[in-house]
């Protein structure tokens, strides 16, 4: 067994590519076959959630993910309901960029004894939401506005605030299917600024906006939606990357 911590594995192995898996949009039969397709492919974590989450089978999904992966399987919570003990770990997220109480410090009170009592490492992330030119569920669901895409001295600001607050990550999102994924030069400015690993993901599609976001100054990045659009693009960028 690895007495080292989630965080620490993937410190060490960073720039890497984090896979997310969404429970509303994989059937349970397709769970072993994906997670060894995906694990196969390079990846270094495996993240668990949904921003809805309207299937009944949370817990039994994530132990399917867990039983046949040989990577991390780290929660990525829409919500205080999204925490399973079949889990390495948790983003323990709080919405910073928003201004509803229930995303900033309100769902991760409702969350803390579930956690507590599920053993799991726990990972503090500064979680931003960046404008991707159209409504996105994350921000549907928080009612909360995006940070513009020109703005990336407020997303600056915001990160730093996450760093000094002592989250061990900051992640630039700009949500599941996003139109455009997080501007290259905002994403330079905020890793200029911090001192912790930055996570990027949302709308990223293709090889090309992949690396230069890497070159950009991305630590990890994640990719979701790609994975269920097509396998074959996602092997692509992964076999690239390696």
């Amino acid at each position: 067994m690895n007495s080292r911590s989630v965080h620490e594995r993937l410190i060490d192995e960073k720039p890497s590519v984090f896979a997310l898996l969404d429970p509303d949009r994989i059937k349970a039969e397709e769970i072993p076959g994906l997670t060894k397709f995906i694990c196969d492919n390079g990846v270094r974590a495996i993240l668990i959630g949904s921003s809805v989450l309207v299937t009944p089978s949370f817990d039994s999904f994530v132990k399917a993910v867990k039983d046949s992966a040989d990577c991390p399987v780290i929660l990525f919570p829409g919500g205080s309901h999204q925490v399973s003990a079949h889990a390495d770990a948790i983003f323990f997220l709080s919405l910073l960029s928003g201004r509803n109480p229930e995303f900033l410090i309100g769902e991760q009170v409702k969350a803390v004894y579930m956690i507590k009592e599920c053993g799991i490492e726990v990972i503090p992330v500064a979680y931003l939401l960046i404008e991707s030119g159209g409504v996105t569920a994350v921000e549907h669901v928080s009612n909360t506005k995006p940070i513009p895409r020109n703005k990336s001295e407020i997303a600056v600001a915001h990160a730093l605030a996450g760093q000094y607050f002592g989250m061990k990550y900051v992640y630039l999102e700009a949500g599941s299917g996003a139109l455009n994924p997080v501007p290259r030069g905002m994403v330079v400015k905020v890793k200029e600024n911090i001192s912790i690993p930055l996570i990027v993901g949302g709308g990223l599609r293709g090889y090309d906006e992949v690396m230069e976001t890497f070159d950009s100054g991305a630590d990890f990045i994640v990719l979701g939606s790609i994975i269920e659009r097509s396998r074959e693009e996602f092997e692509a960028i992964m076999r690239r990357l390696q």
